[in-house]
């Protein structure tokens, strides 16, 4: 993204408790921006609430974090007018918590963050990958001996990469060479994150996911190979892969 230098806050004049933070390794909260309303899929509900085997997308994703021991609170952020999460079983779960989101995902994880303890660790995982495996979890969280600035999954590009003009045609093959898919967990520092969120939003910069409020702030955060089958569910046809990939009930 182009965002001038000087547009970027100013890492040396900020307080020492941000610049130093020491989260409790032991106190994981994951992070579920659920605010949108996934217009793609042309569905009469958000599209965190189809169903796949007998379940709702975002059913199988909170039981997913609601069941792996390291986490020890899930904040889930919900559009104002949901109608739909409270008629949910994991909805009474002990570890969950809601809070409003807001209109971009940024402003729905900032609202989580918001509740979230400032010691802690902030894992954000979309709604809609219900596919996430507890191992890829715990991949995630050792990484953090290798990456004390945070790190996301994400998995290395396979398909040859081509860049388009205006007219829908290709203008040049782009080398895949160190490019990488972001997936989600994204796992950093809350009150870094936090701090650096807010700092990235108030300047105008385009903040498309975590890692992109903590590269604008001067941060490189580290790439922690992911599953290829932690798919977001985005467009209909990707129902079906979740769910094939879902049967085989991997752990």
């Amino acid at each position: 993204m182009d965002i001038a230098l000087e547009e970027r806050p100013n890492l040396e004049h900020q307080p020492q408790m941000m610049m130093k933070a020491n989260p409790d390794p032991q106190n994981v909260v994951a992070i579920v921006p659920a605010a949108g309303m996934g217009s793609r899929m042309g569905a009469d509900k958000p599209k965190q609430y189809l169903e796949v085997l007998g379940q709702t997308i975002l059913a199988h994703t909170l039981d997913k974090l609601l069941s792996h021991q390291q986490i020890t609170q899930v904040i889930i952020a919900l559009h104002p007018n949901d109608t739909f999460f409270y008629a949910l079983p994991q909805a009474q779960h002990p570890k969950l918590i809601t809070v409003l989101g807001g209109g971009e995902r940024a402003d729905s994880v900032l609202a989580a963050l918001q509740v979230a303890p400032e010691n802690s660790w902030a894992l954000v995982h979309d709604a809609a990958r219900p596919c996430l495996t507890l191992a890829d979890i715990d991949k995630l969280l050792a990484s953090r001996v290798e990456f004390l600035q945070g790190a996301i999954l994400a998995m290395p590009v396979r398909d040859t990469m081509k860049r388009a003009n205006q007219k829908g045609e290709i203008s040049t093959t782009v080398c895949r060479d160190n490019l990488w898919h972001a997936l989600t967990p994204q796992l950093f520092p809350t009150s870094e994150l936090k701090w650096h969120l807010q700092a990235a939003m108030a300047a105008g910069a385009v903040v498309t996911d975590e890692a992109s409020a903590m590269e604008w702030a001067g941060i490189s955060p580290g790439l922690v190979s992911g599953r290829a089958d932690n798919i977001k569910v985005t467009h209909p046809d990707d129902l079906g892969l979740a769910e094939l990939f879902l049967m085989r009930v991997v752990k």
